[in-house]
């Protein structure tokens, strides 16, 4: 192990041990819903592991919701011009949305997941996080909450049975599982939920989205293979919540 790592360890049992007495002080709503859902896995085993893989795999989150607004963007419409820019920007939002996320929780005070938390007695099915790393990410606010209500709210403003689905998916599918693994406490997925509305509802007002969607909208034109091939990329990294980049950018700073 080198240097950076063990002085990383080092500091992430030091937070561990300081901040568990504080973390353990729940609010009464999360310790209720979280109280109820343990049960739950403690009595429906069998939903355990479906759930687990769920949460961990990107094909039941940005998966799902990601093509909803290529198929906005390619159906015809006849407000096609003003659906691509509201499209252009939810996906601004989306990446903006991972932008506050991560001033949040570098500023904020920090919380510890619940599952990770020795001094909370729930018993969570939890896996497909990794206690190394993850414990030095802030459990406040959910970035999954702030990613995906924030694209989801921006395909319930274009289309509003579909955006329904997609909300309501949002929800059920990737925010729920969270809690009931123990990697996000409810008060967590409410706070990075209302965050993310905000963001699309700002981005999305007139003189905002005009501002810096026409722009984009008029690179389409004149270069359109450049255009979608960059949108292939970068809605792929919004898929996986440009994991891999960072990643990558752990490694190299830690040599």
């Amino acid at each position: 192990m080198n240097s950076s790592s063990l002085r990383s360890n080092v500091w992430l049992r030091s937070s561990i041990t300081r901040r568990s007495g504080e973390d353990a002080k729940m609010n009464p709503f999360d310790t209720a819903i979280q109280d109820f859902l343990t049960h739950t896995a403690m009595t429906c085993g069998v939903l355990n592991h479906p759930i687990r893989v769920i949460a961990d795999l990107y094909t039941f989150k940005g998966l799902v919701l990601v093509p909803v607004l290529w198929w906005i963007w390619f159906k015809p419409s006849q407000r096609g011009e003003w659906e691509r820019e509201m499209v252009v920007a939810t996906i601004a939002s989306g990446l903006l949305a991972l932008a506050v996320f991560r001033v949040i929780a570098r500023y904020l005070p920090f919380r510890m997941r619940p599952m990770f938390n020795p001094d909370l007695h729930f018993n969570f099915p939890s896996g497909g996080l990794d206690p190394a790393v993850l414990p030095a990410w802030s459990s406040f606010p959910s970035d999954h909450a702030m990613l995906w209500i924030s694209v989801a709210m921006g395909i319930f403003l274009v289309r509003r049975g579909v955006g329904v689905l997609a909300l309501l998916y949002t929800a059920i599918v990737i925010l729920l599982p969270r809690v009931y693994l123990g990697w996000h406490y409810p008060t967590d997925i409410l706070a990075g939920a209302a965050i993310g509305v905000i963001i699309t509802w700002s981005m999305t007002r007139d003189p905002i989205r005009t501002r810096f969607s026409a722009p984009i909208l008029g690179w389409m034109q004149r270069f359109p293979g450049p255009f979608y091939a960059v949108m292939f990329a970068l809605c792929f990294e919004l898929v996986t919540q440009f994991n891999e980049l960072l990643v990558l950018g752990r490694s190299l700073v830690q040599g």
